[in-house]
Formats: C-alpha cells, sequence, structure tokens
C-alpha cells in the first residue's frame, strides 16, 4: 500500500504544501492578534492567503521542491529549503505590498515565513519517520544480530538492514573498541561495549550472529576480532571493503562468510587504468600457462580492457578447455582463443605466433611445486629455463613489443631448484634486451588459492578431520590475492622499458601455522581441539623466509608505491647463450653432479638443499662405481688375452 501511495507523490506534494503555505498565513495571523483575528484583518488575510499560496507555489514548483521524495530527506536539503522559503516570502511580500490594501501588518511577513519553514521541514520529517517505521518490522526468521564497529560501514549496514525487511538480521546493538563511543545510540542501536566484552555481551543478549563492519582493519584487528567472535561460539560474517561493493548493490546484499584473505589486511590497490588500457586496448596479447591460476587471471583482468583478442596457450587440455568456457560466459565480446602447446617447442610457438601476431606476452608458464621439483631436476631446467628461453626468443624473433616473465620470490637466493630456475631465467629473458622487443621480469610470492598453494590442502585436511601439516613453526611467507598479483604485473608491465625485474610490494610475511590456525577457526573449529596441528619438518628444497631481493641489487621506486624495480648484475646474451647450451647437454646426459655445480657457476648465491647434494654424490658415486667395474673387466680381459 505504501509502495502504490508513494507513486502518486507529486500530485499530492501539491495538495500537502498547498495547505501547509495556507495555514501558515493563517498560524501567523493568530499568533500576531493572540488567537483571535479582528474583523478589520479578514480582508488583509484574504489577500494574504491567495498571493502568499500561488506565490510560494510557483516558486517551489520552479524550485523543483514538488520532485523530491521527502522520504529520502537529509541535513543537506535544509540550506536549500530554508533558501527558497525565504524567496518565496521575499516575493509574496512584494506583492502583497503593491496589492493588499494599506495597513498590512508587518510583522506577519517574519511570522509566516517562520511558520512556513518550520512546517515544511516538520511535514517532509514526518513522512521520512513514517515510511522508515512502516519498514522496521523485520523478518519471522530474523537473527538477533550484533554489529561489530559503530563507524560509517556499520551505520550504513545498520540502515538498510533496517529500510530491507526482507534481510534475515534484527539489530540489537554495536560493539566497537573505540572507548570515545561506548554508551552512544545510533540510529536507535546501542553499543553494547567493546570487543573484550564481546562473550558476555552476546550471552546477556541471547545473540544469534555477528555482521563484522571494519572494511579497513589490518590483518592483525581481523585476526584478533576473528579471534572474539570464535570464543562466542556463535556465526559470524563480514561486509566487503569499498572495491566489493562497487562492484555489487550495497554492503547487506554482499554480507559474506570471513574470507582468510580478510585476515592479510592488504588495502585497496589505486590503480591507473587509463595507462593499463592504452597498453592493452586494440591489441592482440598472449598468455602462456593460460590454463594456471595466474594465467587464468591475467586473462580475465586483460579482458576488462578490451583487447582485440586474447590467446591461451597452454599445455592441459583440461585446464584451458574450462578457461575458454569462462572466458566465453564472461567476457563474450573479446575474442579468446585457446591454444593447446608446450613452450619448449618452437615450431608449435611460431605457428601460434604467425597466426595471431601478438603484441604483448605474458610467460606465466612454469612448474611451480619446489619439492616436487627437487625430485624433477631435468624436467625444471628443461621447462622453467629452456622453455622460457625457446619462448624468450620466439617473441623476439617475430617482433613483439614486450614480453613479461612471471618469477617468483624464491628466485632470490635460492636454495631450490624451483628458485634457481627462476633466478635463470630471469638472466635469460633480460639478457636478450637489445633494443627490439622489450623484456622484463615480475617477481612476486605466494598467492592465495593459487594451484599449489597451502590454502587449498589446509581446507583438505580440516574437511578431513585433520590433522593440518605445518613443516616448522617459524615458516613464513609472503602472501598476496590471485586478482591482486595479476592487476599489479599488468602495472608493472605499463612501467618497462626493457630489461627490469619489477618487485612487487608483498606486505609483511605471515606465519603459516598462524594461518593454518586462522583457517581452523574460519571452519567453526578451535585449533588443536577439534583440529590438531602437526609439524612434520621442513621439505627439501625449503627455506624459513622467503626474500624478495639480493644484496647486490638495489631499490629503485616507481611512480606505483606497491612496485619497485630491483637493478642487480646483468649477463650479456653471449655470456649467458654458452650455459645455456652447457645445461643442455648436462640434461641430456642426466649428470646431476655437473648441473648442481654449473648452476652455482651461473648463479652463485644458489645455496643447493640437502636433498640436491646428497642425489649429486650418489650420482658420483654411482658414476666412479661404474669405471671401477669397468676398469675391473678390462683388467681381466687383459689378462685372458695374455694368457
Amino acid at each position: 500500500m505504501i509502495e502504490r501511495l508513494w507513486t502518486m507523490t507529486r500530485p499530492i506534494i501539491w495538495v500537502v504544501q498547498s495547505g501547509i503555505f495556507a495555514v501558515s498565513v493563517i498560524t501567523a495571523f493568530l499568533l500576531r492578534f493572540d488567537l483571535s483575528i479582528p474583523s478589520r484583518e479578514m480582508l488583509h488575510l484574504k489577500y494574504a492567503l491567495t498571493i502568499w499560496v500561488v506565490v510560494k507555489v510557483i516558486v517551489f514548483r520552479l524550485a523543483k521542491l514538488d520532485r523530491s521524495w521527502w522520504r529520502f530527506l537529509s541535513l543537506a536539503d535544509l540550506p536549500r529549503l530554508a533558501a527558497v522559503n525565504l524567496l518565496g516570502s521575499l516575493v509574496g511580500s512584494l506583492a502583497i505590498l503593491w496589492l493588499a490594501p494599506s495597513g498590512f501588518p508587518r510583522t506577519i511577513y517574519i511570522l509566516d515565513l517562520l511558520v512556513c519553514l518550520l512546517l515544511t521541514v516538520a511535514v517532509r520529517l514526518a513522512a521520512k519517520t513514517f515510511f522508515q517505521v512502516s519498514k522496521l518490522h523485520a523478518s519471522v526468521d530474523a537473527k538477533r544480530t550484533l554489529i561489530y564497529g559503530a563507524g560509517d560501514a556499520g551505520i550504513s549496514l545498520l540502515t538498510e538492514i533496517q529500510h530491507n525487511p526482507t534481510l534475515p538480521y534484527a539489530v540489537i546493538g554495536f560493539v566497537d573498541d573505540d572507548p570515545k563511543r561506548a554508551g552512544l545510540v545510533v540510529r536507535g542501536a546501542k553499543i553494547l561495549g567493546n570487543g573484550e566484552t564481546l562473550p558476555t555481551i552476546v550471552g546477556k543478549y541471547l545473540i544469534d550472529t555477528i555482521l563484522i563492519a571494519i572494511p579497513s582493519a589490518s590483518g592483525r584487528q581481523m585476526t584478533r576480532i576473528l579471534g572474539l567472535c570464535q570464543l562466542t561460539g556463535v556465526s559470524y560474517k563480514t561486509v566487503p571493503g569499498l572495491a566489493e561493493v562497487i562492484r555489487g548493490s550495497g554492503f547487506a546484499k554482499q554480507v559474506r562468510e570471513v574470507a582468510v584473505e580478510d585476515l592479510l589486511g592488504r588495502c585497496p590497490m589505486q590503480l591507473d587504468e587509463e595507462e593499463i588500457a592504452g597498453k592493452l586496448k586494440s591489441k592482440v596479447i598472449l598468455v602462456t600457462g593460460a590454463g594456471g591460476s595466474i594465467g587464468s587471471e591475467l586473462c580475465r583482468q586483460i579482458a576488462r580492457f578490451h583487447p582485440d583478442g586474447i590467446v591461451g596457450y597452454e599445455i592441459s587440455e583440461n585446464a584451458l578447455f574450462n578457461l575458454d568456457l569462462d572466458m566465453k560466459a564472461n567476457f563474450p565480446k573479446v575474442p579468446f582463443y585457446p591454444e593447446i602447446g608446450s613452450i619448449q617447442k618452437p615450431q608449435r610457438l611460431a605457428e601460434v605466433l604467425d597466426r595471431y601476431h601478438p603484441s604483448i606476452l605474458y610467460h606465466a608458464a612454469a612448474y611451480k611445486h619446489v619439492p616436487m621439483m627437487e625430485e624433477h631436476i631435468f624436467e625444471a631446467l628443461e621447462n622453467n629455463v629452456f622453455g622460457t628461453y625457446t619462448t624468450a626468443l620466439a617473441a623476439a624473433e617475430h617482433g613483439l613489443e614486450d614480453f613479461v616473465l612471471i618469477s617468483s620470490d624464491k628466485a632470490v637466493r635460492p636454495t631450490s631448484i624451483m628458485g634457481v630456475t627462476k633466478r635463470l631465467a630471469e638472466l635469460t629473458v633480460n639478457s636478450l634486451q637489445n633494443g627490439g622487443t622489450r623484456f622484463m621480469s615480475v617477481r612476486f610470492g605466494n598467492v592465495l588459492g593459487s594451484n599449489g598453494s597451502v590454502i587449498p590442502l589446509f581446507k583438505k585436511q580440516i574437511a578431513a578431520g585433520g590433522p593440518v601439516t605445518i613443516t616448522h613453526p617459524e615458516m613464513r611467507r609472503y602472501f598476496m590475492t590471485i586478482p591482486e598479483a595479476s592487476q599489479l604485473v599488468l602495472q608493472a608491465s605499463t612501467m618497462g622499458r626493457g630489461g627490469e625485474t619489477f618487485v612487487l610490494d608483498m606486505g609483511e610475511p605471515v606465519k603459516i601455522v598462524d594461518l593454518a590456525r586462522n583457517l581452523i577457526m574460519l571452519s567453526g573449529l578451535l585449533p588443536n581441539e577439534d583440529i590438531r596441528i602437526e609439524f612434520i619438518g621442513i621439505r627439501p628444497g625449503e627455506k624459513l623466509y622467503e626474500e624478495l631481493q639480493t644484496l647486490e641489487e638495489s631499490t629503485v621506486p616507481t611512480r606505483h608505491v606497491k612496485i619497485k624495480i630491483f637493478s642487480g648484475p646483468l649477463i650479456a646474451y653471449d655470456e649467458m647463450r654458452k650455459p645455456i647450451e652447457i645445461l643442455k647437454q648436462i640434461c641430456l646426459v642426466r649428470d646431476v653432479t655437473q648441473l648442481v655445480l654449473r648452476l652455482k657457476e651461473i648463479v652463485p648465491d644458489y645455496n643447493p638443499s640437502t636433498h640436491i647434494l646428497r642425489s649429486a654424490l650418489e650420482g658420483k658415486m654411482q658414476a666412479t662405481g661404474i669405471r671401477s667395474r669397468a676398469l675391473e673387466v678390462l683388467s681381466k680381459q687383459e689378462t685372458l688375452k695374455r694368457a
């Protein structure tokens, strides 16, 4: 009924405003003459009613105050309402002085202005209050709710819940850690206490759920809040940051479970989207390793800038098939070309480059699992180094504008085969810079939810009832989200002139054991009570702390606060080509000892793991044994010949 009533808004406003203008004139006369209007003033009253009502209707109509919805009245509307009232009174007063009989009481002008202003504001406030009260009835199944955070986000959330009876929340009050807000009442909801008293408040007011409304909270703050909510034993959710709200439709409709990403406390990024668009728009972009977590997200982020086409180059059929479906569903206007192929096959690369003529190549194809690459040394070299080398040469031969290598923080003072192959890939790519294709590398740490990330593994272990396995209690890693990493890669690629190694700001390193505990709590369980945490020892090739720059490298800031350039020693192409060929020969004969020695020569700060050193030693001993047995056989043969 209320909604149907508001479809008649303007006619109702005309009638009500005309009544207000008439009532204000009569009230002004009554106040002037002590509630008893003399008969001699009736003629003045008739002129005042006729002139002021007509003039004010016209003035309010010209000011478009008959088009506003009174239920949305705010403080910003009051100055405009006062100004229009003043204008209407002035014009009406001039008309009365000109048209009405002489002797018109002068105090009526002031009284009418004050009464009319008061009534126009009061009626609008009454309409706003009536509409809000009519919306306040909660759903039958509404949960008794606390909002954690009485800032702008919390108040916006409360307002939206109050205005939308379909939302399953009945807000009982706020919890806020600012002592200055204690005891305040916001839109009828009282601030009941701070986070430390949360369990007591939940028990006292029979709370069913907690909505965390602090989108600007740091990772440390969110971890503390998560722990406090966990102690209450009730469900809890969070509201998104501003970026998520912009993509959606308000706070309340996007209330979601607390995610592990919230605990990182990473601030929203400011990208120069105009610059990125200038780089990508109307061009064909090729992404290798397009089916992986970073490669697929790069394809999605690139599609936002309307290129002429995206070529997804991937060796995994299933991954490429799924990406193709996703791109066609979400970006139907951006042509996506799925191409199956290996980065180690120059002929196949040449076919794809000749067919699509891309301008930019993002090279995300790589083997990334550290312990597995310790067991498959030669395969890691063949893919991460030789495959990158082959792809980079093909890009140069076909005249691409840019070649962007996706590198890793494990390339810094590497202790693993995966890390040293990434460092070799950086050196190889940068050595090709000769004024043609711009070659650059972008280095960053772990990304949450990527293939090989600890998060999917932890979730599986929690779902199975535990234990959650961690290599070492002091193990720390840098983390960022997949979209953030992909967006910063695109931003960094707009800055490259050729030969740079960009490093993304990864924030503060996170202890893996803390990440595991938080993930267990996010699952509604208690660490080491419901789910046991077990330490299994450092795996081959791992180190406790990852680094993002070597001692030889110096930091150079860029125009983006989250992107820096590390300029370290570079190797010329002629100096790099020969070591690559030697490494290829070593891989052909599968000589671990020679491989480790050569890797140490090219990357002096490479510190092989114990596992690799043991493999090299066993290989050397095996080779020595074979030579000894061969010499023994030859000696016996020589003895027989003499006999």
